[in-house]
């Protein structure tokens, strides 16, 4: 069983990283036990996904070499389709082969043919989707000539495998990482304190916002086999938005909070995605590191927005299909990729309406445009939620019609009280929007930090036995 981050388990392995990393034993030593800590918490899931883990980076590390050494741009970009088979190859075996065989028993029965497909019984690898585009970033930034190959195969090795962020995310590039393993990192206990924090606040938006809050509601809903009342289907997908950013954002900090501890940055992977204003927006806030990913190595390759109108809503609905398919092998996750890219395209296509700038700029259309981003984002997370699209397609409709289905979710005090955990989360997201998390830690008071993680703590020890897997381990 794999390592969550608020287990015993973790707690321990935790520790005896901690007392290495802060010894006295040289750098070198020190890379050499962060890598084989990371193997382990990686070999807690399923111990033999490992030598997968390996040989994808030893792949890329050897098709990086190879890039840099070629003397022509030939040369150079057939080992880099190398390393794109190579990796896209895997990532579609494992994760999109059932899929694959599926479909394509559907397909031929619509003709007549009868087609039984096997199952492959694949188990698809924690955080491969992650680690793949980590190990990726790096070949293409080779090839691109943004980043010369590395000198240390430990430091790369470490980079891939690095188990604070390794099975979900944020997604690091190496250009980022790398130079922090150069020379010995030294962790003041501003940095220590900074870390702890973001860590105990993970944990708590996951076990007590994600799991104990928002997660049985849903839940109750989304099982139903019946048709649900309105006020059960926008309850449901409100909390799904706040279940499931709390859920990733929760893990999100938790890995920024730990590697922090341990002395090295990974980037912020959300920044308050509820006040959005508009769709890039959105994606400019919410899992940041995917979004820019995509952005830097799909989307600007594709043309980007050099090459007209037409072709630049083309780029932005491959981008975002492709990224909707990224998280998982079902078709409501490419109708989730394909509802964002027709968002992004029908807001840009708004902003070329002359005067539309001065519009949009107005205080009372910000919060208008705000309001309706939150709403078409949560109707689309409601796709990405669902079993099936017959499911979605049920849940959305008794949004806007109402209807005399199955009363799910009472309105009790119990469920005043999550509406306005809501309600104050989306206050504070609003209040909040151009600050980061880090900086409002660092801004408080030491006894109102204190005060509020001991609260987190409280209600943390309370809440983790409810607590489940975070919901971005699947992809």
């Amino acid at each position: 069983k794999y390592m969550l981050f608020n287990s015993i388990t973790f707690i321990v392995f935790f520790t005896l990283i901690m007392i290495l990393h802060y010894s006295r034993i040289s750098w070198n030593v020190k890379k050499i036990n962060l890598l084989i800590g990371s193997y382990i918490f990686y070999a807690a899931w399923n111990p033999p996904f490992i030598l997968l883990l390996f040989l994808s980076t030893i792949v890329d590390w050897k098709v990086a070499k190879k890039i840099d050494e070629s003397p022509s741009h030939k040369i150079r970009k057939r080992w880099l389709v190398i390393s794109l088979s190579f990796n896209l190859g895997i990532l579609s075996i494992f994760k999109y082969s059932g899929f694959i065989l599926e479909n394509f028993q559907n397909l031929l029965s619509v003709f007549g043919f009868s087609f039984q497909s096997f199952d492959p019984g694949i188990i698809l690898p924690m955080g491969i989707s992650f680690y793949t585009f980590q190990t990726l970033s790096y070949t293409i930034d080779v090839y691109n000539k943004k980043l010369k190959t590395h000198h240390s195969f430990l430091d790369y090795a470490l980079f891939v495998s690095f188990f604070p962020q390794l099975v979900a995310g944020p997604i690091v590039r190496a250009k980022d990482f790398l130079p922090q393993l150069r020379v010995q990192n030294h962790i003041n206990f501003d940095q220590f304190s900074l870390g702890l924090s973001l860590l105990i606040i993970g944990l708590f938006t996951k076990t007590v916002l994600a799991d104990a809050f928002f997660a049985p509601f849903v839940d109750k809903v989304f099982a139903s086999t019946q048709a649900v009342d309105t006020l059960s289907s926008w309850l449901a997908g409100v909390f799904f938005y706040a279940q499931i950013f709390s859920d990733f954002a929760g893990y999100s900090l938790c890995a920024i909070g730990t590697a922090l501890m341990l002395g090295f940055v990974i980037p912020l992977n959300f920044r308050a995605p509820f006040a959005a204003h508009g769709f890039s927006d959105f994606w400019r806030r919410w899992h940041i590191s995917l979004s820019s990913w995509l952005r830097d190595y799909l989307y600007i390759p594709l043309g980007g927005n050099r090459k007209g109108k037409t072709l630049t809503f083309r780029n932005l609905m491959i981008t975002m299909l492709l990224g909707g398919l990224w998280h998982g092998a079902a078709w409501t996750f490419v109708i989730w990729g394909a509802i964002h890219g027709f968002y992004l395209i029908a807001e840009r296509w708004i902003r070329s309406i002359p005067m539309s700038g001065k519009i949009t700029d107005n205080l009372f259309f910000k919060l208008i445009i705000s309001f309706m981003t939150f709403i078409l984002v949560m109707i689309a997370f409601v796709v990405f939620r669902a079993e099936n699209l017959n499911q979605a397609n049920s849940i959305i409709l008794s949004m806007f019609k109402p209807t005399n289905g199955e009363s799910i979710i009472q309105w009790t005090l119990w469920t005043q009280v999550v509406t306005c955990t809501f309600v104050t989360m989306f206050i504070l997201q609003y209040a909040f929007r151009n600050r980061s998390i880090l900086d409002l830690i660092v801004s408080l008071p030491v006894t109102i930090r204190a005060i509020y993680l001991s609260l987190c703590i409280i209600l943390i020890s309370i809440s983790s036995g409810n607590s489940d897997a975070f919901i971005y381990f699947q992809f």
